[in-house]
């Protein structure tokens, strides 16, 4: 069964402040999660935590090759939003899912209803092929 995003759920994602680690984030300043991710942090309020495959630190915040290295303490990451490619974006949800994150976004164009359905059985609420950019000029945020 095709995965249907719930506006409620999208709506609490945007709304909560939160921990959002964002897979894909680099320095490259061409690509989408550049900008958006400032939109997460700046806009929407958020931490973020640029994850790519240098470990590179973007926008002043420390970089991480995984999300199982990022340091969790008593602050669960919120949100593992992907920017990756469709074929990868599954290990990524696996290892959201294993890293005890409480919900996957995968970014506009990106699909994977196999990791949608193994998120969602995990327990983890699930946007997919949508960007919290353009929902959030929607919702008003």
């Amino acid at each position: 069964m095709a995965h249907v995003n719930d506006p409620a759920v999208i709506d609490r994602l945007m709304r909560t402040k939160g921990r959002w680690a964002i897979v894909g984030l680099s320095t490259n300043e061409w690509r989408s999660a550049f900008e958006v991710a400032l939109y997460i942090r700046d806009t929407m309020g958020m931490e973020i935590i640029p994850i790519n495959r240098k470990g590179e630190d973007v926008h002043g915040e420390t970089g991480y090759k995984f999300l199982a290295d990022v340091p969790l303490g008593k602050r669960p990451i919120d949100v593992v939003d992907c920017f990756v490619n469709s074929s990868r974006v599954g290990a990524v949800v696996d290892e959201a899912i294993a890293v005890g994150a409480k919900a996957v976004w995968l970014q506009l164009g990106v699909i994977d209803e196999d990791a949608a359905q193994r998120a969602k059985a995990a327990g983890l609420d699930v946007v997919m092929n949508a960007c919290p950019a353009q929902v959030g000029w929607r919702i008003g945020i």
